[in-house]
């Protein structure tokens, strides 16, 4: 008997996605729940599971093709039918082959398309990769180290028939290749350029010394994660001074709304986190009233289920505004785009020691670069000026997110 797997509801006016990695194989066995494929939507990626024990059956939809919420996609055999009917299929199969033909000894995994493009580009064997990935599947980073470890080995000597089998490009050889755009980096670009179109957008930058929360991580961090179980991080001291910040400049935190403002008294901090397929913007609520603690323990599991694709679309629904720290990339100055319908984003960038004067003399303080990006229609130049300062100001003195100043 077959069950059908249908594409579950993905979320409030979500109605369809694309298959974007089958996860498991015509004939493979599958457990109960156990994810068969992953599906991207316009915000994250959705794992398919199957809804009840047997062997994957029919594929009804290609890697790429868009499907509507309910269709059928797939279908799971009974196990035992299938167990059945295996051997006698492959007893014909096995007659008819020759002899010396070599025994295949691995099984080729499931590859996302990142990790395809690294096979590609680097030759390394997908069998021969032990993924470290969810449920063991592979990742670009472990395509691309087993290829390091494999340049530093030294070369064996390759056989007549494989040398010949491998097609090798022309030295100076020029290639192209199109990789269609996932469902969600559609998404990314349309509403990045819906942002520039709509808002007045104008960036204003600060400096910031960093000199006092460094310390007071270097003191507190080793107490704070003993009793916390989390690291402390920088973005619990922004996300508190962004809420002071905002209490003071509240139009940061409100939205238009037609020829209406909404303010919010509530701040729910939308953080860009790095995902598979592209940055992913889940969201932390009422951080206004969260300790440092509850922020650096959301954030963290925002960021471990974003690599693992877990995140709930409501998670990443519904921010008022938005942190983006591009410093964890390198990034010393950038003008990040509006998040609409959100009307500011503050940009963090990383820590460099520059020279400053601090009492008429020059000195090395490790700085970053703040960047706020605002919709000019609704924040003028002087609350964004000052909001940033009152940002600066707590994060230079941390005692002022303590006392509430």
């Amino acid at each position: 008997m077959a069950s059908e797997v249908k594409v579950p509801v993905l979320g409030e006016s979500v109605s369809e996605a694309t298959v974007g990695q089958w996860l498991k194989k015509p004939g493979e066995a599958v457990a109960l729940d156990e994810p068969i494929a992953s599906l991207e939507t316009d915000k994250v990626a959705v794992e398919v599971p199957s809804p009840v024990a047997g062997v994957m059956g029919q594929q009804l939809a290609a890697e790429g093709d868009t499907v509507s919420v309910g269709a059928v996609i797939a279908v799971i055999e009974d196990s035992g039918t299938a167990v059945a009917a295996a051997p006698a299929a492959a007893a014909p199969a096995a007659a008819a082959a020759a002899p010396a033909a070599p025994a295949v000894t691995g099984e080729v995994p499931a590859l996302s398309p990142a990790v395809r493009r690294a096979v590609l580009e680097t030759g390394i064997d997908p069998t021969s990769i032990k993924g470290t990935g969810k449920d063991g599947r592979l990742t670009k980073e472990d395509v691309m180290e087993a290829a390091k470890k494999a340049g530093d080995a030294p070369a064996p000597a390759a056989s007549a028939p494989a040398a010949a089998a491998a097609p090798v490009a022309a030295k100076g050889g020029r290639t192209e290749e199109r990789v269609k755009m996932t469902r969600l980096r559609q998404t990314i670009a349309r509403r990045l350029k819906e942002a520039q179109d709509t808002a007045a957008m104008l960036t204003t930058f600060n400096d910031v010394d960093m000199t006092e929360v460094i310390a007071a991580r270097a003191r507190y961090k080793d107490l704070f994660e003993k009793k916390h179980n989390v690291r402390l991080g920088f973005m619990g001291f922004f996300t508190r001074a962004v809420a002071l910040a905002a209490r003071d400049v509240p139009s940061v935190n409100a939205r238009i709304d037609g020829d209406e403002i909404v303010y919010h008294d509530y701040l729910d901090v939308s953080v860009a986190v790095s995902a598979p397929n592209g940055l992913v913007v889940p969201v932390i609520r009422n951080a206004e009233s969260l300790s440092f603690a509850e922020i650096e323990k959301t954030i963290g599991d925002f960021g471990a289920r974003a690599k693992a694709g877990t995140l709930k679309m409501e998670e990443m629904q519904g921010g008022t505004f938005t942190i983006s720290n591009g410093g964890v990339f390198g990034s010393l100055m950038s003008t990040p785009i509006i998040n609409p319908p959100q009307s500011a984003v503050l940009g963090l960038h990383r820590i460099e020691d520059r020279p400053v004067v601090r009492g008429g003399q020059v000195v090395v303080r490790p700085m970053m670069y703040l960047a706020l990006s605002y919709d000019h229609r609704l924040i003028d130049g002087r609350e964004a000026v000052t909001f940033l300062v009152r940002v600066k100001e707590a994060i230079e003195d941390p005692m002022r997110l303590l006392v509430d100043l």
